[in-house]
């Protein structure tokens, strides 16, 4: 099933599978998330929860029992509910159930609320702690955008100018090894031997908001206020690129594997939520 929300400049369509946005066409019919061909990648959009990332041994512990989570948690696998629909919003629902409780075990719902404002999709996480006792979480996301031209006509414009330090990935895991990302005006050009070595992933930002130029034209703009953390990633020749707003990230190779004690964890209150937006903005 899918629903599709609009305004007179664009249209998004989500799958209740995963609530994955997998569709953003403006009023051209320009589309600008990845189709998701699996020769490249086979998602377009999903959400990361209740981990970012790969756990040591995609283990950890709760109070000294074991539990076991892939790479990025369940939710991007499960079906959701369409809990509220206008013409410009949508809310899907997932909550906890005996089969989240196996591997997570805490009782949650999370909403992902997408809402379409002028040439503008802001996607919404709200994370409800429904138990008895704190819940150690993280959330991001992973939206692919497409990129229809050649690969190296397009550039980054990072909204400040800073010293983009980023951690090298090994074996799914965030090493203390850096790089730092050599830029011209707040400007990196694209090309995919920034990507060999897999995802940039950077633990912190001062700027909040990423602007990729088409032959030096704004196209698109994502916007994440909320979000410490950044991932980019994409696979070679693949024409798509993914900026990926994260709270929290990968164990390293020390982490204990208590979930409460892992770096970048977000830790929720019994009965609280916790709400985080960022936006996709056609330019």
């Amino acid at each position: 099933m899918t629903t599709t929300i609009s305004n007179s400049i664009l249209k998004a369509s989500i799958k209740h599978a995963g609530a994955e946005l997998f569709s953003i066409k403006d009023n051209q019919n320009n589309e600008y998330i990845w189709e998701g061909n699996p020769d490249f990648w086979g998602k377009h959009s999903p959400v990361l929860f209740p981990i970012v990332g790969t756990l040591k041994n995609n283990t950890y512990t709760i109070h000294g029992k074991e539990y076991h989570l892939p790479r990025h948690g369940f939710a991007r696998d499960m079906d959701f509910e369409l809990i509220e629909k206008t013409e410009n919003k949508a809310v899907f629902s997932l909550k906890s159930s005996e089969e989240t409780l196996r591997k997570y075990p805490f009782e949650f719902e999370l909403q992902l609320i997408y809402t379409i404002n002028e040439s503008s999709l802001e996607l919404e996480y709200k994370v409800i702690n429904n138990g008895s006792e704190k819940m150690p979480f993280s959330i991001g996301a992973h939206p692919a955008i497409a990129l229809p031209d050649q690969f190296e006509n397009y550039a980054f414009l990072f909204e400040k100018e800073e010293n983009l330090k980023y951690y090298l990935l090994e074996n799914d895991l965030i090493s203390s090894k850096t790089k730092t990302l050599e830029t011209k005006n707040n400007l990196v050009p694209l090309n995919y031997e920034l990507f060999k070595n897999d995802a940039l992933i950077f633990k912190t930002l001062e700027s909040k908001s990423l602007t990729i130029l088409n032959n030096t034209k704004p196209y698109l703009k994502v916007t994440y206020n909320d979000f410490p953390s950044l991932g980019i990633w994409t696979k070679e020749n693949a024409p798509f690129i993914c900026i990926e707003p994260w709270l929290g990230y990968s164990d390293t190779d020390e982490n204990s594997g208590d979930l409460y004690k892992k770096e970048g964890i977000l830790i929720l209150d019994e009965n609280k939520d916790f709400s985080t937006k960022f936006s996709i903005t056609i330019l």
